[in-house]
């Protein structure tokens, strides 16, 4: 499997990849995703390079975004003077699910921010997702604390702010890296 940076072109099967996630977790019991997410906020996260795409032949299998920006209203001033870079919108297609797929990027994330100049690999993720709270459990985050106050990205109350991290380093993710190499946090 490849991960690339995604193009302004992959914009609509994002946006549908997203959709399909969405359905998923909606059989699942949760709420997660049901709000769309505004084309516009994905256009600019694409341009910023910060998107990536893992694909499997003509198949795309799996997203993630890795930057360098917190949300507002997450993480503490001393928390976001240490070196960091955070997971967002880390999604696995059905057809991909089951093998780690999601563990596999985690590890690529962190080696990616480990080159950037992190520390840590952060994430916010759904307050009410305890089974995707665990996921990330497994993987070796650590829970900070879950911030209820403020508002979601787009639009209405917060609803992502289950605070994990882990430490970044080298991995063994076994992706076919095509990214173009990560900027150097300052």
């Amino acid at each position: 499997m490849i991960i690339k940076n995604a193009e302004p072109s992959d914009v609509e099967k994002l946006l549908a990849f997203r959709q399909e996630a969405a359905a998923w977790l909606s059989e699942q019991g949760s709420d997660q995703w049901q709000r769309p997410y505004p084309p516009d906020r994905l256009l600019r996260t694409i341009d910023a390079g910060t998107v990536f795409m893992v694909t499997d032949g003509d198949t795309t299998a799996a997203t993630i975004t890795l930057t360098a920006d917190a949300e507002d209203g997450l993480w503490t001033p001393r928390e976001l003077d240490e070196p960091s870079m955070f997971v967002n919108k880390l999604t696995v297609a059905r057809t991909h699910a089951g093998h780690d797929l999601g563990g596999r990027l985690l590890d690529w994330a962190g080696e990616r921010a480990a080159k950037a100049g992190a520390v840590w690999l952060r994430l916010d993720a759904w307050t009410t997702n305890e089974a995707l709270q665990r996921y990330y459990l497994r993987h070796g985050f650590g829970h900070v604390r879950t911030v209820l106050e403020g508002a979601a990205v787009n639009g209405g109350p917060r609803v992502s702010g289950w605070l994990a991290q882990r430490r970044t380093g080298h991995a063994t993710h076994g992706l076919t890296d095509l990214t173009m190499p990560p900027p150097l946090l300052t």
